[in-house]
């Protein structure tokens, strides 16, 4: 895993992980933590060498003319590594005075010659102004690199206590080192008193600028800082044992280190986007709107992860010779350094309520034009068309679902799919949206007969056919192996006996997938069958209205007596159920959001805010947070999406996806109706309103798979660790 996703950043991650490994070894790592003082490392003309210093710079200067982007998969992987040496103030130091113009220092920034401290805290330093003359008095806050440093960046207050920045020499300050709760990067304090500010010194760059390069700095070292310790913590679990089990086993374990690979992903994405938003052609609030969400994520997800990493690693994470404590001090020292998240969060929640919204698109290939052309003059014909002859057009056409191979679909790549979406959009036509059908379908395609696709995929496609899911049971709900509907063969088909639930759709369904067991005899999971059950016309189905807890009944349960279903509604064959139902295709839909990057709930959120009288710093926090969330959770898709363009393999984002959304979601509604204060306990709610979309979300983490169950599969799957024992073992 990277913050980059093309070859090219993936190759500088693998150069610069070697490098690492060469030059930071342990015991040039325990060097920095025991001496008295910092010192520049030896290897530091080697990290220049490579270019590494001036990736974001231009080629006049000594650069290489990269944008952040790259400096930020560097810096993700320096703090991996944990490699000292002043890298991650010094390229913020460079980056900033070239994006202020100032650019005497920075071919030596970029050579190695000189480095880089940074104070984005002015402490008592205070820009006192006579007329076209200033001067700089008191003491900075806390330096990073300031120690070793060469060039300094000081936050300093301005006139009318605005946040300003000056860039000095060493040589123009007195520098006092600092005992560092970070032992492998050291802090300073600067002092000058009354010192005469010659043109140039103080930055005219906006501040919150400034700020911005830190952040999106901060946030990928924070990035590296995560992966280190829930890749520790994960191989820790693989192999230590207590109770005559290995500790990763255990739920509570497990399922710690599947939140502490969450908390990575989401430091990652964010890192991500705020680094490729500092470009010349972003609009500078969306790309300052992408910097908070980083500074309010990241630093905060690396405390949180290298904290549980001590707790997975338990005793031996809490000694001195362990490097658990550097991670998690170097954690709480960018944190701090940066400023408090809660700051962030209300930083990303004003910027988001004077209307900056990040923009998730993606640059099409040049391909995409003649698809689009093509896609375009068959939609046409579409748009002349009304009701079912419109509906029925784009499904034999294959726009009900492109994805699937033809007839079905258009056995559209994900730059088709994706073109497709758009045009669909900009034509105004909506094609039938199948629902369960979606599921359904493809199983079909898949492993049906040429009989049952003539039969049962045209109509699904046109919407003639509507599906229900008969798969859960009182007694099985995830799990599905553990379904107790059985099915006796007999002559000309099969008898189902059982009783299913949570079925939604089951009364106005014309047909139903139904798992139920053919053979009790082996596995559980081998015994099941898939069959397709006639809902309208077959005799001993009992479909009886389940009310939820918002007081509607969109789910049922669904009793089997003596249902009969004919052989040529079986899907493969006996015992196939459970490949069956775990089907996807390697041709699999990719769609982006057209919507806001925050999502429907959080645009909601903000609505109900802008509403609220007397809104308060606390409520901006929690406003920031579920904001933070919501754009995490876009992004997440958006470089899913990205993966599949370039055809590269699924990463972590899409498995953690549901399980960062579903939380998005409930979390979204709870504090509408809190928001929504006493109002909200008023019965007869319409539907749409916070009280009952905060009932309604319960449900969001039991269907489709519990959150719980989706921990463990984050854990195993991506993590490696080893499996729940069976029953009884």
């Amino acid at each position: 895993m990277t913050i980059g996703l093309s070859d090219e950043d993936r190759e500088l991650r693998d150069s610069v992980r070697g490098w690492a490994a060469r030059h930071a070894t342990p015991a040039v790592i325990r060097e920095a933590v025991e001496a008295k003082v910092e010192t520049r490392p030896q290897y530091w003309d080697s990290l220049a060498e490579l270019g590494m210093l001036g990736l974001h710079l231009p080629e006049e200067v000594g650069g290489a003319g990269f944008s952040l982007l790259e400096t930020a998969v560097v810096a993700e992987e320096l703090g991996r590594a944990m490699v000292p040496g002043p890298f991650l103030p010094t390229v913020i130091v460079s980056a900033v005075l070239n994006a202020a113009g100032r650019t005497d220092d920075l071919a030596e920034l970029a050579d190695g010659s000189s480095s880089g401290a940074v104070s984005l805290q002015p402490g008592s330093l205070r820009i006192t102004r006579h007329g076209d003359t200033a001067t700089l008095s008191g003491t900075s806050g806390h330096v990073l690199g300031g120690q070793v440093g060469d060039v300094f960046l000081l936050a300093a207050a301005d006139r009318g206590g605005e946040l300003a920045f000056v860039a000095l020499h060493r040589d123009r300050v007195v520098v006092t080192d600092l005992p560092s709760h970070d032992v492998v990067r050291r802090n300073a304090e600067v002092s000058v008193d009354g010192l005469p500010l010659a043109a140039g010194d103080v930055l005219t760059l906006d501040s919150r600028r400034v700020l911005d390069f830190a952040a999106t700095l901060f946030a990928a070292e924070a990035a590296g800082l995560c992966d280190w310790a829930t890749t520790t913590a994960a191989d820790y679990a693989r192999v230590r044992q207590q109770f005559g089990r290995v500790i990763g086993q255990f739920q509570g374990v497990k399922h710690k280190a599947a939140r502490m690979l969450s908390r990575t992903e989401q430091a990652r994405v964010t890192a991500w986007d705020a680094a490729r938003a500092q470009g010349e052609d972003i609009p500078a609030a969306e790309a300052a709107l992408a910097a908070a969400v980083a500074a309010a994520v990241a630093p905060e997800a690396a405390f949180r992860v290298t904290t549980d990493c001590i707790q997975v690693l338990g005793g031996i994470g809490y000694t001195w010779e362990h490097d658990a404590h550097l991670y998690l001090r170097r954690a709480q020292s960018l944190r701090i350094l940066l400023g408090s998240t809660a700051s962030w969060k209300r930083r990303v929640a004003t910027l988001t309520l004077g209307g900056a919204r990040r923009v998730l698109g993606i640059d099409l290939p040049p391909e995409a034009e003649k698809i689009r052309a093509d896609v375009r003059a068959e939609l046409a014909r579409a748009s002349g068309l009304t009701g079912t002859d419109r509906t029925a057009y784009l499904a034999e056409k294959g726009y009900t679902a492109p994805h699937l191979p033809a007839p079905w679909g258009k056995s559209a790549d994900p730059v088709t799919q994706l073109v497709i979406a758009e045009e669909l959009r900009a034509a105004e036509l909506e094609p039938h949206d199948m629902i369960i059908g979606n599921w359904v379908v493809p199983t079909l395609i898949a492993h049906g007969s040429a009989e049952q696709l003539e039969r049962f995929v045209p109509g699904s496609l046109r919407g003639d056919i509507v599906w229900c899911q008969l798969f859960s049971e009182p007694g099985a709900g995830s799990d599905l192996a553990g379904l107790s509907t059985k099915a006796t063969k007999v002559d000309g088909g099969w008898k189902l006996q059982g009783q299913k639930v949570w079925t939604s759709m089951a009364r106005v369904a014309d047909w139903g997938i139904c798992l139920a067991r053919t053979d009790s005899d082996v596995a559980k999971h081998k015994g099941l069958s898939y069959f397709l059950i006639d809902i309208r016309n077959t005799a001993g189905l009992d479909i009886r209205p389940l009310r939820e807890i918002t007081g509607e009944a969109l789910f049922n349960e669904v009793f089997l007596d003596d249902v009969f279903v004919p052989d040529d509604c079986l899907v493969g064959e006996p015992g196939d159920g459970w490949k069956l139902a775990r089907t996807t295709l390697a041709n699999e839909r990719v769609s982006l959001s057209n919507d806001s990057s925050l999502g429907a709930g959080g645009e909601t959120l903000l609505s109900l805010a802008k509403a609220t009288p007397g809104f308060d710093d606390e409520q901006l926090t929690v406003l920031g947070k579920v904001l933070c969330d919501a754009q995490s959770g876009g992004l997440m898709g958006l470089r899913a999406t990205l993966r599949s363009l370039t055809g590269a393999q699924p990463g972590a984002e899409s498995s953690i996806a549901k399980l960062l959304g579903v939380e998005h979601v409930q979390q979204v509604w709870e504090v509408a109706m809190e928001w929504a204060g006493p109002a909200s306990l008023l019965g007869d709610q319409d539907r749409r309103s916070a009280t009952q979309m905060f009932l309604n979300a319960q449900c969001l983490s039991i269907a489709g798979g519990t959150t719980n169950v989706q921990l463990n599969i984050i854990g195993e799957r991506i993590l490696g660790l080893p499996r729940d024992p069976e029953p009884g073992r």
